[in-house]
């Protein structure tokens, strides 16, 4: 399977139909469905369905272009940082979170190091643990910010300082929103809105006391501002981590969970990754600035 072949497969899984994609390819129509049944071929499956006017990909044809994307996408990486001039430093650096106030600290550190070197650029992809976890596994990031338990087979890692708080977000007009703070007995009749990965780790569970099939869930997300737009509407309330969320002047309010419920932070990365250099002067200016950040609530403590 050539990388030639996979763009123009991806071309007409943009356009949606062969003929604007052979323009836009500059190739001619023939020579392109010439090359599309040669990969179906070599493949053995039917990618796409082949109507008078619109092309629809099959299910298999939708699978080929999700890992084309990915292959692309580390092709193009690898390229740009091989071809880069070693006399001075610069290139990409990918970085996955999920919504955390954690980041801050991480981008403090990223700021410190563009100021030494213009030519390393940060791009940072916003997902929940699962999305992070899924594009570090296939190489398309080089560090993950993760939140709980982490797997430490797979990843190497750095301990962050900060924690994270769990509470949950509500309307200023509901009954709880009386309160400093949200016990389990407060939210066992309530309609629930829980954050996707929820599924996946029991310890908000464990706080609530209470096994998902007792609970009133009525939504899931995985990006906080959704959800919140679904309590605005008085559909329940979310839990979410704290200062994600700027209520002020809002009709929306945060308020912790008692008994408090908190999350450790971790940096992550393959254990097979091979970082380019800009990726390691990350982790070195990150190390560098956690040490100081440590100093600086030491004397806060004294």
């Amino acid at each position: 399977m050539e990388l030639r072949v996979l763009q123009y497969f991806l071309a007409v899984a943009r356009e949606q139909n062969i003929s604007a994609a052979a323009h836009s390819l500059h190739l001619t129509q023939p020579t392109l469905s010439r090359q599309l049944r040669e990969l179906e071929e070599e493949l053995g499956k039917q990618l796409m369905i082949r109507g008078s006017r619109k092309v629809t990909l099959t299910e298999d044809g939708m699978l080929l272009r999700r890992r084309a994307e990915e292959i692309l996408e580390l092709v193009d990486r690898t390229e740009q940082e091989v071809m880069r001039s070693d006399d001075a430093v610069s290139g990409d650096i990918y970085i996955g979170t999920g919504e955390t106030d954690g980041v801050r600290q991480i981008v403090r550190a990223a700021n410190r190091l563009q100021q030494r070197y213009p030519g390393i650029h940060f791009h940072i992809v916003s997902g929940d643990a699962v999305d992070v976890c899924e594009r570090l596994d296939k190489g398309l990031l080089d560090f993950g910010v993760l939140l709980g338990d982490i797997d430490k087979t797979k990843y190497h890692y750095v301990e962050l300082p900060m924690k994270d708080t769990w509470g949950v977000l509500m309307r200023r007009d509901s009954p709880l929103a009386q309160q400093d703070s949200v016990t389990p007995q407060d939210l066992w009749d309530k309609p629930l809105i829980l954050s996707r990965q929820v599924d996946n780790k029991s310890g908000l569970y464990r706080w609530l006391r209470r096994e998902p099939s007792e609970l009133h869930t009525v939504a899931t997300y995985n990006l906080i501002y959704n959800a919140s737009l679904m309590v605005d509407e008085g559909m329940g309330y979310a839990f979410t981590l704290d200062k994600l969320v700027n209520t002020t002047g809002s009709e929306l309010c945060f308020r912790p969970l008692r008994p408090e419920f908190k999350l450790g932070m971790y940096l992550v990365w393959k254990k097979s990754q091979l970082f380019s250099r800009a990726a390691e002067l990350l982790l070195e200016c990150l190390q560098e600035h956690l040490a100081l950040y440590h100093e600086e609530k030491v004397q806060q403590v004294l």
